[in-house]
């Protein structure tokens, strides 16, 4: 047996006896062993490269492996490895720095957590300890986190098996014209119901009652779906009008993703709080946090907040977010990132559903995009039903194999696939993902009617 036989051998027979697996029937996965990995591509013990079109978790936005953030660490490890949360330290505050500047309007204090879970819950427990309000409202087609705030928040089928009933949470529909719960026949149609909507929930269910409404940016695990022009603002407004905490997610789309530092600069909206984490250290070392507005950081100015972590803001992370941060400055990351979904990952995906009965539609930013599959593109069923497992996901399930054969890793929620590569990655990478894709296409067309 060879050495990398050998290797592959220990760590998948460790896997199966001792790893957990989330989201999982333990004994029904079988886990790709990864042995390493570099920029935009990762690599099995048998050689096999694949070109990561789902940056991990949508979170590697510099690519694997960037040296300048591998070094800040290792320098980071070698002066100070860790302290408590309650010192201030020289990588905490620049790291606190250099985030509130590239937050909008006035929300100028952070939060630091270990991950974006734990940010949504410290957010909405500042909203409900700021308004003295219990409610929090959330869309439907929403994943917020697996914590046990977050995952009441979160609308989709994940929420199901951890539904408490008691989180003080109440979901509404948002706008998603492709599929209009509102039989909206234009954006600006769709825009209005669902604002009209939002606004009879808050209504019935009492204003004085809501603490705070929470969306992510840009929909991401429910479907790359990008709000009409006017909702956010329109949500906004609301949110004034009855004194209620306006939090956006911006866990999966801040840093570059869509082709800005936070999504919300694409309609001009300031919360009260913003969520992040993944990308603020493209993955390297575990951060999150929160992004207080002055008002909001006004009621702890002389009132102790009841909460804490024992790794909040740690100086490896630190470390990772202020490297990132420069990397991203320093190479034009974020816009690259823009110019790569205007030039090449939007053109280059619209000319696949030209192509291909099954891709319904086409939506996204920057470098964050979906295909929505469909059976057909008149009647808009979906190639495979909702919260669909075993035999139903079959279609789903071959067109993600014949993507990983043709050297593709993809991201593949539902009857959709997410295109999220690297904030980075190269045209030419680019090109050779879109010509893979093209080719496992044919066999989700297989099951078009």
């Amino acid at each position: 047996m060879n050495a990398e036989a050998d290797a592959l051998t220990t760590v998948k027979d460790a896997d199966r006896k001792h790893v957990f697996h989330s989201w999982s029937a333990q004994e029904l996965i079988d886990p790709l062993a990864v042995a390493g990995a570099e920029g935009s591509y990762f690599w099995d013990y048998q050689g096999n490269r694949y070109l990561d079109f789902s940056s991990a978790l949508v979170y590697t936005n510099i690519g694997y492996q960037h040296p300048k953030v591998t070094a800040a660490v290792q320098e980071q490890a070698a002066r100070l490895c860790t302290v408590a949360p309650g010192f201030a330290v020289d990588v905490r505050s620049e790291a606190a720095r250099l985030i509130a500047e590239r937050t909008p309007g006035d929300l100028d204090k952070i939060f630091f957590t270990n991950a974006g879970a734990e940010a949504v819950e410290n957010a909405v427990r500042m909203a409900r300890l700021h308004t003295g309000r219990p409610k929090v409202l959330s869309a439907y087609r929403s994943y917020h986190g697996a914590t046990s705030t977050a995952i009441n928040l979160t609308g989709d089928a994940r929420r199901f098996g951890n539904d408490s009933a008691t989180a003080g949470v109440v979901h509404f529909w948002g706008p998603f014209a492709y599929r209009s719960p509102f039989y909206a026949t234009t954006e600006a149609e769709e825009c209005e119901r669902a604002l009209r909507h939002l606004e009879d929930t808050i209504v019935f269910e009492g204003p004085q009652s809501i603490a705070a409404i929470i969306l992510e940016t840009v929909g991401g695990a429910p479907g790359v779906l990008v709000h009409p022009d006017g909702y956010l603002a329109g949500v906004r407004a609301l949110c004034d009008l009855y004194g209620i905490v306006f939090v956006l997610d911006e866990i999966m789309v801040g840093f570059g993703r869509t082709g800005t530092w936070f999504a919300s600069e694409h309609w001009g909206v300031t919360p009260d709080l913003i969520c992040f984490a993944k990308g603020v250290t493209s993955g390297y070392v575990p951060l999150g946090g929160v992004a207080i507005s002055a008002a909001i950081a006004e009621t702890f100015a002389r009132r102790p907040y009841p909460g804490g972590l024992t790794y909040s803001g740690h100086v490896l992370a630190c470390a990772a977010a202020v490297a990132t941060i420069g990397v991203m400055e320093e190479e034009g990351v974020v816009e690259q990132s823009a110019r790569t979904g205007a030039e090449l990952l939007g053109p280059g995906l619209r000319a696949l559903a030209e192509r291909h009965p099954s891709v319904g539609e086409v939506r996204g930013l920057g470098t964050f995009w979906a295909l929505e599959l469909v059976r057909s593109k008149e009647t808009r069923e979906p190639l495979v039903p909702y919260n669909a497992a075993g035999a139903d996901n079959a279609p789903m399930a071959e067109f993600g194999a014949a993507c990983k054969k043709g050297g593709l890793w993809p991201l593949i929620a539902g009857n959709r696939i997410h295109i999220a590569p690297a904030c980075n990655i190269s045209p030419q990478d680019v090109a050779k993902g879109l010509q893979i894709l093209d080719e496992a296409l044919t066999v989700a067309d297989a099951h078009t009617v």
